[in-house]
């Protein structure tokens, strides 16, 4: 049997095909991807060993950072600043990321400056501490100097003393 040049480079491209496929094809285009995390986190259920549903679930919070409201919409929690901003979609659009990195800038300079005033609170509460203990010793010194003996006057100034 005699096999064309052409024959021969289109069985040898199929071939090579076949060997280049992945043994297990993903079938997403069948299959319908998760909206947001609730969704995805409900397929993470689903896996049958506790393994798979945890790294399915780490999956679905890597892709969705936003949680769907009980009335609808969703919020997202920054942990940096402990506080919900409400988002559009499962995730946050360029503009909320921006107006949310510009909150957290905000909130860095209300506790920058917050410890910067509980800083100045404490310095003048010890230096009126101070200032109070050196009355107080001042005080106390000068009890002690009106109930000292008086100073012993020498014979030789004394009246009628020898001269």
């Amino acid at each position: 049997m005699i096999v064309s040049g052409k024959s021969a480079a289109v069985v040898g491209v199929i071939a090579g095909l076949v060997v280049l496929t992945p043994a297990r094809a993903q079938a997403q285009w069948w299959s319908r991807a998760p909206a947001d995390f609730e969704e995805c986190a409900d397929a993470a259920e689903k896996a049958a060993t506790k393994e798979a549903k945890s790294s399915a679930l780490a999956e679905c919070h890597s892709k969705f950072a936003g949680r769907r409201k009980p009335g609808g919409g969703y919020t997202y929690f920054d942990f940096m600043q402990n506080r919900h901003f409400d988002i559009a979609g499962p995730n946050p659009t360029p503009e909320e990321q921006k107006h949310i990195d510009e909150q957290y800038t905000a909130y860095l300079d209300r506790q920058r400056r917050s410890s910067i005033a509980a800083a100045f609170t404490a310095k003048q509460l010890q230096l009126q501490q101070a200032s109070l203990a050196s009355l107080t010793s001042e005080k106390a010194s000068l009890k002690t100097d009106k109930t000292s003996p008086p100073p012993e006057i020498p014979a030789s100034r004394k009246p009628g003393g020898l001269i």
